[in-house]
């Protein structure tokens, strides 16, 4: 659970805040620096949403500056295209960089330059042992590890191998260069872990001007060193790092010196957030690509039209923790609804439609009512719908044999049309297999706009469209994309991709809209009403051909689980 809010920022004091603000009481730091450091090789998903959030909003709370930094120190898997998307959804959560865009590679020269500086003071070598003897040579935790043969090598003879290496001189795997620590260590990352490696590989930033890269552990604290980052923020599988992070700091005697907090990074039910099994996802085809709305990336998310603010909102109430837990997904769905409860536009779709004939509306009459884009919210406007003899409603807002508290449409049963009018069903019309194809009603002209004069109680209110003005459209109904609460819990044998739901995704392609959808732009949000959120989709939705994602349902299971807790 998150802890209890600070009474003078309103905001959520976690474990990290309260290291800033002894701090800067302390007088430690005058300015606070943090940075986000993806690598460059992926798209970024809902547990980076948390770092980005946490990062840059430390920032603008305390009046400090976050750098965007791409760790990109293994060009075998990085590329411009990562790059391009993870500035765009760090600007998409509402985060700006300015001038402050950096890469490790801008710091190879210098990152090289403290590599030789450590070889000096005897403190890093080159060996030539190859990867599994070096794995071998490591021990367990269990078993200390043993110094590799090369350990003792001269500084003077470490330096021009070293500089021998960067020239292109050695084949990939055959040299690397070590710290050199304690092959005793009980935390086996001390036991002389590896800063260099060779690598023949073209760098989408520097081209072949290196061949040799440095390992994420050292050019990580170094990098935040060069920037000035007094707080790096990152999550607890790095914990163990945090002595290599502190030893090449403090061998190299830079001050002032940043320091590293680890937190617990996020896990949401029916949900994957490794990098690696999203890749799997996307390989194997079980979703349409990075950006498809059952995926937890952010493009993804995006598309499927969660917003911005809720996604802040979400992080926000997780808060920071050093203690692995899982957040139940209704919590980040009912942020979206709170969200899209006060912003988006209120319209009628029909999703399954069932055709009505009003026989007592005269054919060559139509109306048109003035509707709101939202209740009790002026400022947004209204629309213009039309209405006509034949109109479309829900299918399952009709039922034959009703049950006693069935308030929609059954025959005999009065309903309202919302804002339109009242209309009784007078006959069902069925084909041949006895299946419901049209229903004829008809209407009280006195009840226009939905209501009646004369007082009588009609409890049942319907949306609809008009057959003649509707347009079509495809509707994407999306579900959790695994069935189990915990993907990756699988029988012997089996992968997480054997609790994949089979239903995460239902395609409609018989809707109706009512005319002013057509003026949505790609990527806006709107309910349609007692149906849910739904976004009108980025890549594939035209004025021609409509196609929407439904970002929620109304139902909030969230606030349902909320109310239970406090019985």
């Amino acid at each position: 659970m998150a802890e209890p809010e600070n009474n003078e920022t309103g905001r959520v004091k976690h474990f990290i805040r309260a290291i800033i603000d002894e701090d800067l009481a302390a007088g430690k730091v005058k300015h606070i620096a943090t940075r986000f450091p993806p690598e460059p090789n992926g798209y970024l998903h809902l547990g980076h949403a948390k770092s980005i959030c946490l990062n840059f909003g430390l920032a603008q709370e305390y009046n400090g500056t976050c750098n965007l930094r791409f760790d990109d120190t293994n060009p075998v898997k990085e590329d411009v295209e990562y790059v391009e998307s993870i500035k765009q959804d760090v600007h998409w959560l509402g985060f700006d960089w300015a001038d402050r865009q950096f890469f490790a590679s801008d710091y190879f020269e210098k990152l090289y330059a403290f590599a030789v500086e450590l070889i000096k003071k005897g403190k890093a070598y080159v060996d030539e042992l190859s990867a599994e003897e070096i794995r071998e040579y490591r021990g367990t935790l269990t078993k200390p590890g043993k110094n590799s043969p090369y350990r003792d090598r001269s500084v003077e003879e470490n330096l021009d191998l070293f500089e021998r290496m960067r020239a292109g001189e050695f084949e990939e795997g055959s040299h690397v260069l070590r710290a050199k620590i304690d092959m005793e260590n009980p935390n086996l990352v001390l036991r002389d872990p590896t800063l260099y490696r060779i690598r023949k590989v073209n760098h989408h930033r520097t081209g072949d001007a290196w061949c040799i890269y440095p390992m994420y552990d050292f050019a990580h604290c170094l990098s935040d060193a060069i920037e000035g980052i007094t707080h790096s923020v990152c999550t607890l599988e790095f914990v163990n790092n945090r002595p290599l992070y502190d030893w090449v700091l403090d061998t190299l005697e830079l001050a002032p010196r940043p320091h590293q907090y680890e937190f617990a990074r996020l896990n949401l039910n029916y949900t994957v957030l490794s990098k690696r099994k999203l890749i799997q996802l996307v390989q194997d085809k079980h979703v349409s690509g990075w950006d498809d709305p059952r995926m937890p990336t952010i493009s993804g998310i995006r598309r499927r039209g969660y917003p911005a603010a809720a996604v802040r909102e979400f992080c926000e109430r997780i808060s920071v923790s050093k203690a692995d837990s899982t957040v139940d997904i209704a919590l980040l769905e009912h942020c979206v609804r709170e969200s899209l409860n006060e912003t988006a536009p209120r319209v009628l779709g029909v999703l399954n439609p069932l055709k009505v004939v009003i026989t007592n509306y005269p054919e060559d009459q139509e109306d048109v009512f003035e509707m709101p884009f939202m209740p009790d919210n002026e400022e947004m406007g209204t629309r213009k719908v039309p209405f006509s003899r034949e109109i479309y409603i829900e299918r399952d807002d009709f039922m034959e044999d009703a049950p006693k508290k069935f308030f929609r449409l059954a025959p005999g049963k009065e309903v309202r049309l919302r804002f339109a009018y009242y209309i009784t069903c007078d006959e069902v019309i069925k084909d041949e297999h006895g299946e419901v194809i049209e229903l004829h009603c008809s209407y009280d002209p006195a009840t226009k706009g939905g209501w009646s004069n004369d007082g009588r109680k009609v409890k049942g209110t319907l949306h609809w469209v008009s057959v003649k003005h509707s347009l079509p459209a495809e509707v994407r109904l999306y579900d959790h994309l695994f069935s189990a609460e915990d993907p990756m819990k699988v029988e012997e044998g089996q992968d997480f991709t054997s609790n994949l739901n089979p239903d995460s995704l239902t395609v409609l392609t018989d809707c109706r809209v009512e005319p002013a959808v057509k003026e949505f732009t790609p990527g806006m949000v709107c309910q349609f009403e007692r149906k849910g959120y739904f976004c009108a989709d980025i890549k594939e939705s035209t004025p021609d051909h409509l196609v929407f994602n439904r970002t929620s349902s109304l139902r909030d299971s969230w606030a349902r689980i909320q109310k239970n807790m406090k019985k």
